[in-house]
């Protein structure tokens, strides 16, 4: 997507030329001729998404899986942590934590797991908006939004069993590694990544 914009700029300003002389030549008003640019520069778009097979859709299909998924392993830990599901199970649960977080059924009265999650969540937020060059108004609010989501986890966190923030956490961390391994040179010309004119030389 980012390496199709100037590709995208070009064909626009020459659409837009083109869609000038025609104007003039059946007495089109202004406003139909931005009608008549704004529906063959979508068309132009679309064939391009097609011809390199980059829809800006084919990003979001992760996060309607990803979401449902997180909600319903959460609600199952929970089940699980205070005997919903099963008493056996809740016994398991109360028995089967490591470290500072034996009982799984409790919440981590010592908070590591809660600020380990908040400090994993931002640095995923802030990684992703040092990779916007040029950042709109509704990104940079989109990014404020999730900085304070990732802060008001941490007091969630705290409250819930230690089964679900600890599932939280790892869930965060493997987003991370995703994230930074993602701005890897490296890594990107294995995955057969394209360059583009973000990417750095020195990400980390």
């Amino acid at each position: 997507l980012e390496n199709l914009q100037p590709e995208i700029k070009q064909l626009a300003e020459r659409l837009r030329y083109e869609v000038s002389v025609r104007g003039k030549q059946v007495g089109w008003s202004e406003k139909v001729a931005r009608f008549h640019f704004k529906k063959n520069l979508q068309r132009i778009i679309t064939e391009l998404y097609v011809r390199d097979n980059c829809h800006p859709f084919k990003a979001t299909l992760l996060v309607w899986v990803q979401i449902p998924m997180w909600v319903c392993v959460s609600l199952a830990l929970r089940n699980c942590s205070v005997g919903a599901a099963d008493s056996e199970v809740q016994e398991q649960f109360s028995a089967g934590g490591t470290l500072w977080f034996t009982d799984l059924t409790a919440p981590d009265s010592t908070w590591i797991l809660p600020v380990s999650l908040g400090l994993v969540n931002l640095l995923i937020v802030e990684i992703f908006a040092s990779q916007k060059m040029e950042v709109s108004r509704f990104q940079k609010l989109a990014t404020n939004f999730f900085r304070v989501v990732s802060v008001v986890m941490i007091p969630v966190a705290a409250t819930v069993p230690s089964s679900m923030a600890l599932y939280w956490l790892s869930s965060s961390f493997v987003g991370l590694v995703h994230n930074l391994l993602l701005r890897s040179p490296t890594f990107r010309r294995l995955c057969c990544v394209p360059r583009t004119k973000s990417e750095s030389a020195t990400p980390y």
